[in-house]
């Protein structure tokens, strides 16, 4: 029994070795880099849910991200928030021909899920100084009087 117990033990250094170890633990430093990086305003960005009698207000951090990047959906039960951004590079020699020419396109999208439906026919929003804010309003049943 205690022979099974070593055995354990053994895979499991192993395995401790295993992803202590480079290129593991580079790659893995890599992709928590990748998902932490807030120098990225492409990457992941941080948005923030807040609740009124009426409304929900929606803001993202986007520094540096001009309006015409951000594209908005509502709907009843959530909303999306997807920033783009498309880089054109060329390069010409000296008669002014093209001789490379390179693109690139990059998106980040957030979806926010709202805790009750809203009335996604109702929002209003604004983007100034690097922070976008959307208010929407919170979808209301009638109220009925009991007698």
């Amino acid at each position: 029994m205690s022979n099974d117990k070593k055995g354990f033990g053994d895979l499991m250094h192993s395995m401790n070795e295993f992803f202590h170890e480079r290129p593991m633990k580079g790659m893995l430093q890599s992709i928590d880099e990748f998902f932490t990086s807030s120098s990225n305003p492409f990457g992941s960005f941080p948005v923030d849910l807040t609740e009124t009698d009426h409304h929900y207000v929606v803001t993202a951090e986007l520094p540096g991200v001009k309006k015409e990047q951000i594209h908005l959906e509502v709907f009843p039960q959530f909303m999306t928030i997807s920033v783009t951004n498309k880089e054109e590079f060329s390069e010409e020699n000296e008669q002014n021909q093209v001789i490379r020419r390179k693109q690139s396109m990059k998106k980040s999208t957030r979806t926010i899920p709202f805790p009750r439906m809203v009335n996604e026919k109702n929002v209003k929003a604004s983007h100034k100084d690097g922070l976008l804010t959307v208010k929407v309003m919170k979808e209301t049943g009638k109220r009925i009087s009991i007698d």
